[in-house]
């Protein structure tokens, strides 16, 4: 059985977020954070509404993306998971007006030397954005290839002045059950929450992202700002967030809350554990027919194997 599903209802990016929203975020990266930071061009925000026909050669790419062909923007932005939206893929993008992004500001706490509250443009403007390709690789069994558009995590963290105390790096999304009708719901302990270890959040491989396909990221994909963790799977890349911690524990994370026994802390993508229900040895591209070998680490293993030397990666999943 395919996963990737024809709806009876024809969804237009136009339709998925009003224009004004994504005008005034739009505006904001160009004016605020400037057009000529690196991986940043004009031809980096085509019209907002139409599917993008970028070329992506013409644009500053990151050293760490991959060379593998893109999911098509329209799947990338109407097979979503994103809970406090509402279930199922296609119900994320119908629902994403729900999302209010706007004002919105960004929380520094925990074990560090310059803890406060950034609005968003304070948070992003000192970074210079990037264009990175990377995969996404979700626990049902389904990836994407997806040219993200962010900036480091490590940079972002390095501002704040984590002390020696900070082991890990705490995140949390924004919590309106007023307009986001997944959480009026008891699917999860809301808010969502994730965490990193610090070495991984310090690993260059991790990105903030504000876009991708060179526009201003949508609602359905965790606007205005979101984890790219691309060797983990995808619920660990938290959306919508609103605050950040250093902390000396281990902190919660929604899913392995949820259930334990299926979701681990690390949640690295490893074929050699299968989820309790179902496999994890192959995957399906979104877009493609045929499935796939699931990589280990998503197929970053060279560059993020070494930070879990000696641990047993099924124990520690």
């Amino acid at each position: 059985m395919l996963i990737k599903k024809q709806s009876t209802i024809e969804i237009r990016p136009s339709e998925i977020t009003p224009e004004s929203v994504y005008q005034k975020r739009r505006d904001f990266l160009r004016n605020s954070i400037g057009i000529g930071l690196a991986g940043v061009t004009a031809a980096a925000f085509p019209p907002l509404f139409a599917k993008p026909d970028l070329k992506l050669d013409k644009l500053a790419k990151s050293k760490f993306s991959i060379d593998e062909k893109l999911t098509d923007f329209e799947d990338i932005t109407t097979y979503n998971n994103f809970t406090e939206l509402g279930s199922g893929k296609s119900v994320p993008a119908r629902h994403a007006d729900d999302l209010k992004t706007e004002p919105w500001s960004v929380t520094i706490a925990g074990e560090c030397e310059k803890p406060g509250k950034l609005t968003l443009e304070d948070f992003i403007k000192p970074h210079a954005l990037e264009e990175r390709i990377y995969r996404l690789r979700c626990v049902e069994g389904w990836s994407m290839v997806i040219p993200w558009v962010g900036f480091s995590l490590a940079d972002a963290l390095k501002r704040f002045q984590p002390t020696s105390k900070a082991k890990y790096v705490a995140f949390e999304t924004i919590f309106d059950p007023e307009n986001l009708r997944g959480q009026r719901r008891k699917t999860l302990d809301w808010p969502y929450v994730e965490g990193l270890r610090i070495d991984e959040a310090m690993h260059p491989l991790a990105l903030l992202a504000v876009g991708l396909y060179g526009k201003v990221l949508p609602n359905q994909n965790g606007a205005p700002l979101r984890l790219v963790v691309p060797w983990k799977y995808g619920f660990k890349s938290i959306k919508s967030i609103v605050k950040i911690s250093f902390t000396e524990k281990e902190p919660p994370a929604t899913w392995n809350i949820a259930q334990p026994s299926e979701y681990g802390f690390y949640s690295n993508v490893n074929p050699a554990v299968s989820h309790p229900r179902w496999s994890q040895k192959r995957e399906r591209r979104i877009g493609e027919f045929r499935k796939r070998k699931t990589l280990p680490f998503n197929g970053y293993g060279d560059q993020v194997a070494t930070l879990y030397s000696g641990m047993d990666l099924k124990k520690y999943f």
